[in-house]
């Protein structure tokens, strides 16, 4: 066994010279990224860095024209469509909360663990004793225990990130793709979100991209900057937010 498959195998999420062209635009460029298993990692770039398309490639969206997307050391993703690829454990939070607005907190829990979409199948579907549990471990996870009974439209902005968050966990994914969960939110409920994403990251892998800086200081993981579609920087928070490229290409903007 060479070195190569040994680095693959160890790894939760194992990208390697992976490259996407959109029209002629490489959009992923030789892209290179391990997340060892329980990992939380913060990915951090310019607009048009390769960061959504990364996280595309992931979730079987987009196909790479070439490179390696290995998931827990031997499965390829890129073989795979996104129902399969979600149903191996990977959960993908996006931007822009999707809740169902009309249903209570609890309700969109269910939604989200239970196999049958249709809102009837699901209002009617009993649940198990250890679905119960996991719900109550997701309200008390996201802080919404109190909140269980309201409706999800009239939660606030961040409740709404933190239910979706939840929908997730409710799906007991290995590894979960949040993408901006603070964008919008209060510097308390942006505290409370790297408080929660730490709770999860106790027994799940995560990969955080976002912009707040400061947000990304109070997780305190390794971040990796994406420039141009591959690596510029990787490392603390300290050593990558001081590296010149990085300055020039991204913080000093």
């Amino acid at each position: 066994m060479n070195v190569m498959d040994i680095r693959a195998t160890s790894a939760l999420l194992y990208l390697d010279g992976v490259h996407v062209s959109f029209d002629g635009f490489h959009a992923i460029n030789n892209l290179s990224l391990t997340l060892a298993p329980g990992e939380m990692r913060a990915i951090i770039g310019p607009n048009g860095a390769g960061k959504t398309t990364m996280m595309d490639i992931i979730t079987g969206k987009t196909k790479p024209d070439e490179g390696e997307v290995l998931f827990d050391g031997v499965t390829d993703l890129t073989r795979l469509d996104e129902t399969s690829i979600a149903e191996l454990g990977i959960g993908r939070k996006f931007q822009k909360p999707t809740v169902f607005e009309s249903h209570t907190v609890e309700d969109n829990l269910l939604l989200a663990l239970n196999v049958d979409h249709s809102v009837k199948g699901t209002l009617f579907w009993r649940k198990s004793r250890n679905e119960t549990e996991r719900i109550e471990r997701v309200l008390d996870t996201i802080r919404l225990t109190s909140a269980r009974r309201r409706l999800a439209g009239n939660l606030s902005h961040g409740q709404k990130q933190w239910l979706e968050i939840g929908m997730l966990l409710a799906q007991d994914p290995k590894l979960l793709l949040v993408d901006e969960p603070v964008a919008g939110m209060t510097d308390v409920e942006t505290q409370q979100t790297a408080e929660l994403l730490k709770q999860i990251n106790q027994d799940k892998t995560v990969m955080v991209v976002e912009h707040d800086m400061a947000f990304v200081r109070e997780l305190g993981v390794k971040v990796t900057c994406l420039h141009e579609g591959s690596v510029l920087a990787e490392g603390t928070i300290d050593q990558v937010s001081s590296n010149e490229r990085v300055i020039e290409v991204y913080l000093g903007r």
